[in-house]
């Protein structure tokens, strides 16, 4: 992956581990994917995961690879996670400190099919809950930090948009 800076300019590549262990900035890519109807996806991340494991999560993603776009990782990430091929639209990036260190976070939206066929190794349970419910979830289950921020600033955004 690579390291990058305050401003988002690579400053070199270095191991995830690494990254996280002396929190510094990287890049992470994430969807928050709607269907047609505009209901949201949200997943349980599988127990053998060694971050979060368990958790629930607003948003498909993860680490945006050396030489690659946000978008490129995003799409990327929703074909490895879902099996899905679309081309998610990058919405915003923003400095995320609420996970396990500090990351450029790059939220896109993409619009998903009904059927998708989650890795089993990374997703134990998916649904679609509409804004409300989600939002309601949200105080109840067990979500990600990073869920709750990336979700608070799409929310926001599609506000402002509006």
């Amino acid at each position: 992956m690579e390291r990058v800076d305050d401003r988002d300019r690579v400053l070199g590549v270095v191991g995830r581990r690494q990254a996280v262990r002396e929190g510094w900035l990287h890049r992470v890519a994430v969807t928050v994917c709607r269907d047609e109807r505009g209901r949201i996806l949200v997943h349980r991340r599988s127990e053998q995961l060694s971050r979060f494991p368990g958790h629930y999560e607003v948003v498909v993603g993860g680490a945006v690879g050396v030489g690659e776009s946000y978008e490129q990782a995003a799409a990327r990430e929703l074909a490895e996670e879902l099996g899905i091929h679309v081309l998610p639209r990058l919405l915003f990036t923003f400095v995320n400190r609420s996970g396990l260190s500090p990351h450029w976070l790059g939220v896109h939206e993409a619009i998903v099919p009904d059927t998708v066929v989650p890795d089993p190794d990374e997703i134990a349970w998916h649904g679609r809950l509409t804004e409300p419910e989600l939002r309601s979830a949200l105080r109840e289950w067990r979500f990600t930090p990073d869920s709750h921020e990336a979700f608070s600033r799409y929310l926001a955004f599609r506000t402002a948009r509006s």
